[in-house]
C-alpha cells in the first residue's frame, strides 16, 4: 500500500465528497450515449472536460453544442480542453482557443493538459491562467500535470491532476509531501487499466492520499495506441454506485 503521512491523512479526513472529473470522451458524435450518461441525475460529477478536435476546433461543432447544452442544463461544470504541450505551445494560441470554447460553447473553465512541471515554467503557467481567468466569469482551472509538480503550481489553479498513469504504478505511488498543506478537493486522480476488483482498494488509495476528484477505469493505452480515457470504464454503474454513496473520510 502507498505510504501515508500523518500530516496527509489528517487532510483526507475533511469530509469532502468525492466525484468524478471526466478527462475526456470521444467526440459526442461517436459516443453519443455516454455523453447523455453524464447528465443522469445523480452521477457524482466535478466537471466534465471537452476535447472538439485537439482544442475548440475550426468552428462550432453541432454535436459538441448540443452535448455542451445538455451537460450545463444539468448543473453539470463543462471544461475546454487546452494542450500546452508541456509549456511549447504559443501563450496567444492558447488564450485565442479558450476564447472559442467560451464564446462557442459557453464552458465553465479550462484543463490545461500536458501541463510542464518544473519550477522553471512557472512564470508561463502563472501568466497563462491569469489570461484565463479574464475569459468568462470565474472560470474553474484545472492543470493536467499527470504527475507531482513543483509545490508553486497549487498556487496557480483551481486543482491540480497529480496522478494520470495505469493502476501498476497508481496503486504503488507515494504521495508528496507538500500536498498535505491543501484540502482533497484541489486535487485529482486519473488511473487506467483498474481491475473491477481493485475498485475498492483504489477508492482508498485516492482517498489516504487527498484527492477528492477522480476517474477510474478499465480501458488501457494499449502500448499508447489508444486513449484509455475516451471511453466509458465497463464497470461505470458500479464505481458510480460506491462514489455516488460516499464521502473522502
Amino acid at each position: 500500500m502507498p505510504h501515508l503521512t500523518s500530516a496527509r491523512a489528517g487532510a483526507a479526513t475533511t469530509g469532502v465528497r468525492t466525484a468524478f472529473g471526466i478527462p475526456g470522451y470521444a467526440h459526442p458524435l461517436l459516443a453519443p450515449a455516454q455523453w447523455a450518461e453524464l447528465t443522469r441525475p445523480g452521477i457524482p460529477l466535478h466537471w466534465v472536460a471537452l476535447d472538439v478536435a485537439g482544442g475548440p476546433g475550426s468552428r462550432p461543432d453541432p454535436h459538441c453544442l448540443e452535448a455542451a447544452g445538455r451537460l450545463r442544463n444539468a448543473g453539470v461544470r463543462v471544461l475546454g480542453r487546452l494542450d500546452t504541450a508541456y509549456g511549447a505551445r504559443p501563450h496567444g494560441d492558447l488564450i485565442t482557443d479558450a476564447h472559442r470554447y467560451h464564446d462557442w460553447y459557453r464552458v465553465d473553465g479550462f484543463l490545461l493538459d500536458r501541463c510542464p512541471t518544473d519550477r522553471t515554467a512557472l512564470p508561463w503557467v502563472r501568466r497563462t491562467v491569469a489570461a484565463l481567468r479574464t475569459v468568462g466569469d470565474e472560470p474553474h482551472v484545472v492543470l493536467g500535470h499527470g504527475t507531482h509538480p513543483h509545490p508553486g503550481y497549487a498556487e496557480n489553479a483551481d486543482q491540480l491532476v497529480t496522478f494520470a498513469g495505469p493502476w501498476t504504478d497508481y496503486r504503488w505511488s507515494q504521495v508528496a509531501e507538500w500536498t498535505a498543506d491543501y484540502p482533497p478537493d484541489r486535487f485529482c486522480h486519473f488511473v487506467h487499466s483498474v481491475p473491477r476488483g481493485h475498485l475498492d482498494e483504489a477508492l482508498r488509495i485516492a482517498r489516504w492520499q487527498g484527492a477528492a476528484t477522480i476517474y477510474f477505469t478499465d480501458r488501457t493505452d494499449r502500448g499508447g495506441r489508444v486513449d484509455p480515457w475516451e471511453t466509458m470504464p465497463g464497470y461505470w454503474d458500479d464505481i458510480v454506485s460506491r462514489v455516488g454513496t460516499g464521502v473522502s473520510e
